[in-house]
Order: structure tokens, then C-alpha cells, then sequence
């Protein structure tokens, strides 16, 4: 099975134009990391390349800027190594993070932290203030 599927990716009337087009991209990437300085390169990652143009994503603005600086050097970098490079297209492409929320771990009040925020409980008037200091001191743990 696994002849017959490598068998395929590499025939021309299979996919062998993405199987190409992947290896080369590897390849890029890698001299990517080599040319970029190391910081910039961990925020960043080559992404694509067409018609000559070399597509990198930033992770944030600040790293967009800096990469959008350095495009004419990469390109060079890239046409030194054989590539043929006219230009470097930089994309903000943030990296999605995941949207589960952390459950959070209850910390203990001490004894001396629990009865200064009572003496403070007990010193305030009726309020929205008094009334978060109590529900604190209600929803706490406390470490003896």
C-alpha cells in the first residue's frame, strides 16, 4: 500500500507537481533558518513559494516589520543558493492558540492574611467592596 500511494505522489499524472512543490519548500525552509537571525526565525515560518516570490508568516506585527526590513537581503541570501528569488512577500499569520480555559488551582489564605481581610471586612460600610472582600474570604481555602 504504501508503494503504490509513493507511487502515486510521484507520477506526473498523479501528484507529483505537489509532492515537488513540498520538497522544495522543505528545502526553502530550511535555508529560511539559516539566513534569517535565529529570533526572527523562530517567530516566523517560510509558508509558500510562487512565480519567483517567497511567502513568509510572521507570528506578530513587530516580527512582520523587522522581516519586511530584511526582505531584500533574504532575497539576496535566497538568489545566492541558487533560488530564484524576486522578492519576499511578509504576512502577519498568527498562531491560533487553543481556547480551552484552564481550570484554576484554589491557593489557601493564610490564617494571618484571612483575619486582616476580615478586620478589613468588618471596617468597611455596606458596599459592593465589602461585599467582594466577604465573598473572597467565603470562596477561599484556608491554610493552617
Amino acid at each position: 500500500m504504501q508503494n503504490s500511494l509513493e507511487n502515486f505522489l510521484e507520477a506526473a499524472d498523479g501528484a507529483g507537481k505537489v509532492l515537488a512543490h513540498a520538497r522544495l519548500l522543505i528545502k526553502l525552509a530550511q535555508m529560511y533558518h539559516e539566513l534569517a537571525p535565529m529570533h526572527l526565525s523562530q517567530a516566523s515560518s517560510l509558508a509558500n513559494y510562487k512565480s519567483g516570490m517567497i511567502v513568509i508568516h510572521a507570528l506578530s506585527g513587530a516580527v512582520a516589520a523587522k522581516l519586511r526590513q530584511m526582505a531584500p537581503t533574504l532575497a539576496d541570501g535566497f538568489s545566492k543558493r541558487g533560488i530564484e528569488c524576486n522578492g519576499v512577500q511578509v504576512k502577519v499569520q498568527a498562531r491560533e492558540f487553543s481556547t480551552q480555559s484552564r481550570t484554576s488551582t484554589p491557593k489557601p489564605l493564610t490564617s494571618r492574611t484571612s483575619h486582616e481581610l476580615e478586620g478589613l471586612r468588618d471596617s468597611l460600610p455596606a458596599s459592593s467592596l465589602r461585599d467582594a472582600v466577604n465573598s473572597l474570604l467565603t470562596h477561599s481555602a484556608r491554610a493552617d
